[in-house]
């Protein structure tokens, strides 16, 4: 891709191998009693994968303008552990783990002071402007690299039945 990584508050930060994002939760994001909707979940953690590319100097607009290639989620196992409410400082937690041909393995979590309150493992691809699985590019698996962690990929793909962070 092009030029230097986007930087800035939104693009969030590196942290011990994971990208660190944080967010607010604000009144749209909850539900009548003030807690995040749930379907709100993963709002945030496409944010998180978002911003993780972008700090990375991966946009998806410049990956699907100049290669063609877009991202999607082909499966998705969350696990609602504890409640944010209205106002509370959360972060998105990201990190990879096994890089595919065409497929990667994306673990998450949402926290509030180091307290995990969502977990999640996504399945995401790599797809042609026809719809059709594409390699992922070298130049995003180097990138991506640097939030794979062998903990993460020794410990079971998110295809398995039980999520493990």
């Amino acid at each position: 891709m092009s030029g230097a990584p986007a930087a800035g508050p939104a693009c969030g930060r590196l942290a011990d191998g994971a990208h660190v994002l944080p967010l607010r939760v604000y009144y749209e994001d909850t539900d009548a009693a003030g807690i995040v909707y749930y379907a709100n979940w993963l709002r945030f953690l496409e944010r998180g994968r978002t911003e993780l590319l972008r700090l990375l100097g991966q946009e998806h607009s410049a990956l699907r303008a100049e290669r063609g290639v877009s991202w999607v989620v082909r499966r998705c196992a969350i696990d609602y552990l504890k409640p944010a409410r209205l106002d509370d400082a959360i972060e998105i937690v990201t990190r990879c783990g096994e890089l595919r041909g065409a497929s990667l393995d994306m673990v998450q979590h949402a926290q509030r002071d180091n307290q995990i309150l969502v977990r999640a493992e996504l399945v995401v691809a790599c797809i042609g402007e026809d719809g059709r699985p594409v390699r992922l590019p070298p130049h995003v698996r180097t990138a991506l690299a640097q939030v794979s962690t062998e903990k993460v990929t020794t410990r079971g793909s998110p295809r398995s039945r039980h999520i493990q962070v």
